[in-house]
């Protein structure tokens, strides 16, 4: 019998509903999808948590399941030995009690958990499958760093939301090589968490379009009376954002009048390609998106559900997949470009709202032919319900 790949999990923090939750546990005790409880195919060995939270359910998950915590990364990849001896890697950095700078970036150790990491299979000489949840980092220059490492090291690497693999109301993927003329997303809370999720979102979509991704050349924060100016002028299309509001999870009547504090992206690719992310908190309560192809306007509101969260089942199944093949299912340039994006927008509404051009953000790649594993019905239903 072919012997299971151990897991190490490095976590910042695990409460109930933190992403350590939504993610190790699954690992722990199985995946909640619409076609039943999946059982791991994989265990977790070993837990590192940066902190522990006053309601922490981290160590009793431990507790009862045999798994070590360890106070170091270095002992929770090497079991308390002197070299490797997992093979696969959870870098979970989000949630927990970390600063927060000027630009209302949240400072997670992201790039601390991937040097730890990289520098243990280093002098291993030995790769394994690592998948960090969410963007790289809050800076471009860590993003990359962890990128150019992971290539360097020949490290299988994925990282990224769970928002892309959200169920689709109605169903919508845009073929390889689609004519994409502009496309736009429809989000709310906070910029820093939920726009980077808005913005891979977006990613996720538009990287099929015709000659595959560019990179990004200019991008602009708007907020306020802006933001609709903008609008009005024909910056970003109504249309669109009409057919985002069609198709999503809003609150009933006018945008205008129910958003108080409207906030809007704006990102022009190295093709010419425009795109639009509008975050409408008081009216917009899921993503939703729309975009023009060959003068139609094609759009799908993007569907999660609360507990027990089973879109991260389907991050995680695609997680497992990568540590049982050592093949990424989807490209990891997509968070790096994401990263990279959304540090500049947050710079351009500091920097009190100018056009930034990002020269440096010139990643390019193709999107994947093989779809990920991911839901197939519009909602959630059975086991993905809690039922």
């Amino acid at each position: 019998m072919t012997q299971r790949k151990k897991i190490a999990a490095i976590i910042t923090t695990f409460y109930p509903a933190s992403h350590a939750d939504v993610i190790v546990t699954k690992f722990v005790e199985g995946f909640p999808t619409d076609e039943g409880l999946l059982h791991p195919k994989v265990d977790i060995v070993s837990m590192y948590m940066d902190q522990i939270h006053q309601n922490d359910i981290g160590l009793a998950l431990a507790e009862r399941n045999d798994i070590p915590v360890y106070p170091s990364i270095r002992q929770a990849l090497c079991l308390e030995g002197n070299e490797l001896a997992v093979d696969g890697v959870l870098s979970i950095g989000e949630h927990g009690d970390y600063a927060w700078n000027e630009k209302e970036q949240h400072l997670y150790p992201r790039r601390y958990f991937f040097e730890q990491i990289a520098g243990i299979l280093a002098t291993s000489g030995r790769s394994i499958p690592v998948f960090n949840d969410k963007h790289l980092s809050y800076n471009w220059y860590d993003a990359k760093w962890m990128y150019d490492r992971a290539r360097k090291l020949n490290i299988p690497f994925m990282a990224g939301s769970s928002v892309p693999l959200f169920w689709r109301d109605p169903w919508l993927e845009h073929n390889l090589e689609t004519n994409l003329e502009e496309a736009l997303v429809l989000s709310y809370g906070g910029l820093d968490a939920y726009g980077y999720h808005a913005f891979e979102a977006l990613q996720a979509m538009v990287e099929r379009r015709e000659g595959g991704e560019t990179g990004i050349a200019s991008v602009q924060c708007l907020e306020g009376e802006d933001v609709w100016q903008a609008g009005n002028e024909g910056v970003w299309s109504r249309d669109l954002a009409e057919a985002a509001i069609l198709v999503g999870e809003t609150k009933e009547g006018n945008m205008e009048e129910l958003c108080k504090e409207p906030v809007v992206f704006l990102i022009t690719y190295n093709d010419g390609l425009e795109a639009t992310i509008l975050h409408l908190r008081g009216f917009a309560n899921e993503w939703s998106y729309a975009s023009r192809v060959e003068g139609e306007i094609q759009a799908t509101g993007m569907r999660g559900c609360g507990p027990p969260y089973p879109h991260f089942s389907y991050l995680s199944l695609n997680i497992q997949e990568m540590f049982l093949t050592g093949i990424p299912q989807y490209p990891v340039e997509r968070t790096l470009l994401v990263s990279g994006g959304l540090e500049a927008l947050l710079d351009s509404r500091y920097r009190n709202h100018v056009r930034l051009e990002t020269p440096h953000l010139n990643v390019t790649y193709q999107a994947y032919e093989d779809a990920p594993i991911r839901p197939t019905n519009l909602f959630p239903s059975g086991p993905s319900k809690g039922v």
